[in-house]
C-alpha cells in the first residue's frame, strides 16, 4: 500500500482508544493503536513497542506444567510461600548463576515481576514513617511508576545517562541524604537502554543502602542477557552481578518471561536476602502488630493480592531452574536471537541516519540485546515516535521511560526475517518525506 498512513487513519486510531496525546500513550495503547490501523489499512507493522517474548515457550516448562495438572493440582490452592521444589531451585539458580546464598525460604513466587515490584514499593514505604518516597534509576520500565502513581507514593528519578562510573555515588547520595527514600529500583540489563551496571557501580549502590538503610530493588527481567559475556555455566565463574555482594539490603525480582519465554504464565521470584525477609521493622510491626519483613510480603500483602502465584506454573518453573542447575538446559543459548536480531537492526537504522541513543558502558560498545535506543537528528523523540507510526513502525518514546535522552526504545522481540527488508524500504520512505503528526 501507499505509505505514508493518513494522518486521519492514524487519528482514528488513538482515538478510538481515547488516547489524546500520542507521546504519552503506553505500551499497551501503542499495541491497540497499531493494531487498529493494521486492521483498517491491511498494512503489516514492523512491532517494537512491547517487549513480549518472540520465542517459543522452554519445552521444559510447558511439559512440567502438564503433569502437575494431570495430577491435580489445579484443583487445590498453591502454598503462598510456593512449593518445596521451586523454593528449593530457586534458592540453586541464585547461587549456580549470580553466586549469591539466599535460603529457600527466602525465594517466593509471584505472578511475574510485577507482582513484585508492586508489592515491594508498597511494605517498602511501610517500613519506616518518615520513609515515604521511591527512588527510580532511569531509564526504567514505565509501568514501575505507574505502580507508585496507582500506591499513591512519592518518588525521585534521575537519567543515569551522565551518572555512570564514580559520577553515580553522589548523584544517588543526594537523594537517599532526604531520609525519605524507602527503596530503589533499576534494571540490570537496562530496560530500554540494555547498559549493564558494572561492579563499581554496584558497590557504590550497595554501600549506599547499607548507610541510608534504603531497600535495593534489583530487577533481573532479562538475567544474564548481557551476551558480550559467557554467562549462563552453573556454579562457575563469571556470574550475573549483583548488588547482593555489596549489602544485605537486597530483593531480587527474577521472572520466567524472558529467560524462558514463559510470559504468558506469569511466574516469577522475589529473592529476598536471609537479612531482610527476616528483619523486623518499626513501621511493619506497628501497622500488623508483628511479623518480619518477609512473612508480611507472603502471608499479608501477597495474600490479599492474588493467594500466591498459581499451582501448576510453579512446577514448571521448578523444572526449568531444575534442568539449568543441573547444566542439562543452555537456556542464554535460545535468548542469543535476540542479540543476533537487534545487531541486525541497528545496522538498517544506521543506514539510514539514525543514531543509538546508549550506545556504551563506561567505554565498552553496548551490547546487543532484547531492547536497543534510537534517535534520528532534529527531531525529539515523541516526534519520532509520531512520526514512524504512518510508515507501518511502532515504538515508545524514551520519555515515558524516566529517560531525559530524546528517542525511542526498540525491542527486538517480534521481529520477523523478512522484516529486516520491510524495515529497510519504510525507511527510506521515512527518510525521503519526514511527517510529524500531531494528534490532539
Amino acid at each position: 500500500m501507499n505509505l505514508p498512513v493518513k494522518k486521519e487513519i492514524v487519528e482514528k486510531a488513538a482515538a478510538a482508544l481515547h488516547v489524546k496525546n500520542l507521546e504519552k500513550a503506553t505500551i499497551r495503547e501503542m499495541v491497540g493503536i497499531a493494531g487498529i490501523i493494521e486492521q483498517e489499512t491491511g498494512l503489516e507493522f514492523i512491532r517494537m513497542e512491547m517487549g513480549v517474548p518472540g520465542l517459543p515457550a522452554s519445552g521444559i516448562g510447558v511439559e512440567a506444567e502438564i503433569e502437575a495438572l494431570k495430577s491435580g493440582v489445579a484443583s487445590v490452592y498453591p502454598p503462598i510461600d510456593g512449593v518445596p521444589e521451586l523454593k528449593e531451585e530457586a534458592s540453586r539458580f541464585v547461587k549456580a548463576f549470580v553466586d549469591l546464598s539466599i535460603d529457600p525460604e527466602c525465594c517466593v513466587p509471584i505472578v511475574g515481576s510485577m507482582e513484585g515490584g508492586f508489592i515491594s514499593f508498597l511494605i517498602a514505604n511501610q517500613c519506616h514513617p518518615l520513609k515515604d518516597t521511591i527512588l527510580f534509576i532511569d531509564p526504567g520500565f514505565p509501568v514501575h511508576k505507574q505502580q507508585a502513581t496507582i500506591l499513591g507514593y512519592k518518588y525521585f528519578s534521575f537519567d543515569v545517562y551522565d551518572f555512570r562510573g564514580d559520577k553515580l555515588r553522589a548523584e544517588v547520595e543526594k537523594y537517599l541524604a532526604t531520609g525519605t527514600v524507602s527503596c530503589m529500583i533499576y534494571s540490570n540489563p537496562n530496560n530500554p537502554a540494555w547498559f549493564c551496571f558494572l561492579e563499581e557501580e554496584l558497590r557504590i549502590i550497595g554501600e549506599l543502602a547499607t548507610r541510608y538503610d534504603t531497600l535495593v530493588i534489583e530487577d533481573m527481567a532479562y538475567f544474564a542477557m548481557d551476551f558480550r559475556k559467557e554467562l549462563g555455566r552453573p556454579f562457575e565463574s563469571p556470574f550475573q552481578v549483583s548488588v547482593g555482594k555489596y549489602t544485605d539490603n537486597y530483593m531480587l525480582l527474577i521472572s520466567g518471561s524472558k529467560i524462558f519465554s514463559y510470559a504468558g504464565q506469569r511466574i516469577a521470584i522475589a529473592a529476598m536476602s536471609n537479612s531482610l525477609y527476616r528483619r523486623t521493622y518499626p513501621g511493619l510491626t506497628q501497622r500488623y502488630g508483628g511479623g518480619t519483613f518477609g512473612s508480611i510480603f507472603v502471608h499479608r500483602i501477597l495474600y490479599s493480592i492474588s493467594t500466591g502465584a498459581a499451582h501448576s506454573t510453579q512446577y514448571a518453573l521448578a523444572a526449568m531452574f531444575r534442568e539449568a542447575n543441573d547444566g542439562k538446559y543452555a537456556f542464554l543459548d535460545e535468548v542469543k536471537e535476540y542479540g543476533r536480531r537487534a545487531q541486525q537492526l541497528k545496522q538498517i537504522f544506521l543506514k539510514h541516519g539514525f543514531e543509538i541513543v546508549y550506545d556504551n558502558d563506561l567505554g565498552e560498545k553496548i551490547a546487543d540485546g532484547f531492547y536497543f535506543t534510537i534517535r534520528y537528528p532534529g527531531m525529539t523523540g515523541d516526534e519520532l515516535m509520531k512520526a514512524l507510526i504512518p510508515f507501518g513502525i511502532s515504538a515508545i518514546s524514551l520519555s515515558t521511560t524516566g529517560s531525559r535522552q530524546e528517542g525511542l526504545r526498540a525491542c527486538t522481540s517480534f521481529i520477523k526475517d523478512h522484516q529486516y527488508e520491510l524495515l529497510d524500504e519504510r525507511l527510506k520512505a521515512f527518510k525521503a518525506r519526514k511527517i510529524n503528526y500531531h494528534i490532539t
